[in-house]
């Protein structure tokens, strides 16, 4: 067995010796987990599987990555599905495009592999929310992963329609999809005792006749399984007398901003993948090709301290060179064109909410009464006084706050207080939801914006105007129209990889020819942002900029990234469960 990495994406040459073809069996027997071994078509089995989200990559890479997969000699992708961009509006679903799942699948099938689906509803994945859409949150009471009526109603109606995509995947049908995951690590959650069960029941009752599993780390089996599933493990083995699966090996960490970039040092996964691999346990790699959390779909962390996570998914931290040539380049810098402040943009914003009383995003009256799911929102108020501006902790995620349009600080989760000057003046607050916990307890409280009255001298703050700023691709396409564009990146030839740099940067999110890369943040650890060469064009390309403190006046565009220091995520707590 030999690895090594290629473009952030884990590349380890499994033998074949386990491999059934996938477009020639009868499909008499699917995947079965009755001794210690899974079994295929009454075949002895192991399962080699890769983690890449086709949600992640873009849809001109998908091929490219599955191959590679293929030919490291893995036998089975397992993708997770998020519910929160195919179905951004309560009723509308999208299964088209970068989200054409049935497609994705279909492809794995055309180059040989097997898939074990994992539909959620809840993925965790450093996901906002875990997957889950925010409009969920609009319901004051409602419990996430539960049976409480209005999460089961949701769920119900999207595992219709999802089910209805993937049903002539399943393997009964002549398709791909060996198995299917119950969920997603419940037993760290664990609220509901029926909740488990429910699930199972969704996926039977729509006709899912193939192997389930449940995936959990050690210390939630006990409440993660559901009778009839098998139960995987993170990292460890479980199901005694069944056949052992790691259902995730993390072959990197997820980062958060602030911290240093996390690295796997290659021979000490070579090691631990070996003696799994020694002792016939079937693996999934997790992940295979990390991805990138494209636009504001990163997830966060909180265990007593709240920790956005950054845009890159690299979850391929390790320390060795590439032996493949790559196709990327090193651009020339992008001069300024135009320079317009937030209040400049303000007309393509849709027209103002009004309220007494501030609203969280969730409960915005946009997108159809869906509410505000990611981005930035603009409260706007009149004082007639100055003094200690407090936000009682009611901020979420991070504000920056002006007085007559003129920046005079910042309030987050360490930061509550401001001072602000006497006179009448108007009072704004642009407010990023920085991503929503994935993972934990705390799911039901990820409503974002302005969550509770914000005091000056310890009265409450009235008569807001609210504005919503999402960054969807109609709103830049209005701007477009109206204003020049920031920078224009000129490619000569076909276009090829590249990573844009932004250490002379403040914060912000950039955006080509519409795309939204994701964020960037001067506090590191990521300082350049993942721009794929199917995004570009020959010739002129749109970049703008939305920079919340300091403007440069150029971009520069690097061959690889540099993530600065970085610390070994074999010296983490968790690795002590190796």
């Amino acid at each position: 067995m030999n690895f090594f990495l290629l473009d952030y994406m884990l590349v380890i040459f499994f033998p074949l010796r386990h491999h059934l073809d996938v477009r020639r069996m009868s499909r008499l027997e699917g995947l079965k987990a009755n001794s210690s071994q899974f079994t295929l078509e009454g075949e002895p089995f192991r399962i080699l599987g890769g983690s890449v989200h086709y949600f992640r990559v873009p849809r001109a890479y998908w091929e490219d990555r599955l191959l590679k997969m293929k030919a490291c000699g893995l036998n089975t992708l397992t993708t997770y599905v998020p519910w929160n961009l195919h179905e951004p509006e309560r009723g509308t679903f999208n299964f088209q495009d970068q989200l054409d799942l049935k497609a994705y699948v279909s492809l794995a099938a055309q180059l040989g592999l097997w898939v074990i689906l994992r539909p959620g509803p809840y993925i965790c994945a450093e996901w906002d929310l875990g997957g889950l859409p925010s409009w969920l949150l609009q319901d004051e009471e409602m419990q996430l992963r539960t049976t409480y009526p209005g999460f089961v109603n949701a769920v119900n109606l999207y595992f219709d329609k999802l089910i209805s995509v993937i049903k002539p995947l399943m393997f009964e049908g002549g398709g791909p999809i060996i198995a299917v995951q119950v969920e997603n690590e419940y037993g760290s959650f664990a609220k509901d005792d029926k909740y488990m069960p429910f699930i199972k029941n969704c996926l039977q009752s729509r006709g899912i006749k193939e192997l389930l599993m449940t995936s959990d780390n050690w210390e939630g089996l006990r409440c993660g399984g559901v009778e009839g599933a098998l139960k995987t493990i993170n990292l460890q083995r479980l199901s005694f007398g069944k056949p052992l699966m790691v259902m995730e090996y993390w072959s990197g960490w997820f980062d958060v901003w602030g911290e240093h970039h996390h690295v796997f040092h290659a021979e000490d996964m070579l090691a631990v993948v070996s003696e799994i691999l020694d002792r016939g346990v079937s693996i999934n790699l997790y992940m295979f090709h990390g991805g990138t959390s494209f636009g504001f779909m990163n997830g966060a962390m909180d265990f007593g301290t709240y920790k956005s996570q950054v845009t890159s998914y690299g979850r391929v931290g390790l320390t060795l060179d590439p032996r493949a040539q790559r196709s990327k380049k090193a651009y020339s810098p992008a001069f300024i064109q135009q320079h317009l402040s937030l209040w400049d943009i303000l007309q393509f914003s849709d027209k103002p909410h009004k309220s007494d009383k501030p609203v969280n995003m969730e409960n915005l009256p946009v997108n159809n009464n869906n509410g505000q799911s990611y981005g930035y929102t603009l409260y706007e108020t009149t004082i007639t006084g100055g003094g200690a501006l407090n936000s009682r902790n009611n901020i979420r995620d991070r504000a920056v706050v002006f007085v007559n349009r003129e920046c005079v600080g910042c309030l987050d989760y360490k930061t509550h207080e401001v001072a602000l000057p006497d006179g009448k003046v108007t009072l704004s607050f642009l407010v990023e939801n920085c991503g929503r916990v994935n993972y934990g307890k705390a799911l039901d409280e990820q409503r974002k914006g302005i969550v509770g009255d914000i005091v000056l001298n310890n009265t409450p703050l009235r008569g807001f105007s609210i504005s919503c700023f999402d960054m969807k691709p109609s709103f830049i396409k209005r701007s477009v129209i109206w204003i020049k564009t920031s920078f224009l990146l000129c490619v000569d030839g076909p276009p090829k990889d590249t990573f844009v740099s932004l250490r002379s940067w403040g914060k912000g999110i950039i955006f080509v020819n519409g795309q939204n890369l994701g964020r960037y943040w001067f506090i590191g650890p990521q300082h350049f942002l993942y721009l794929p060469a199917p995004w570009l064009r020959s010739g002129e390309n749109e970049i703008i900029v939305f920079e919340e403190q300091r403007v440069h006046d150029k971009l520069l565009f690097a061959e690889n990234p540099d993530y600065g220091k970085v610390i070994d995520v074999y010296k983490l707590p968790f690795c002590t469960l190796l």
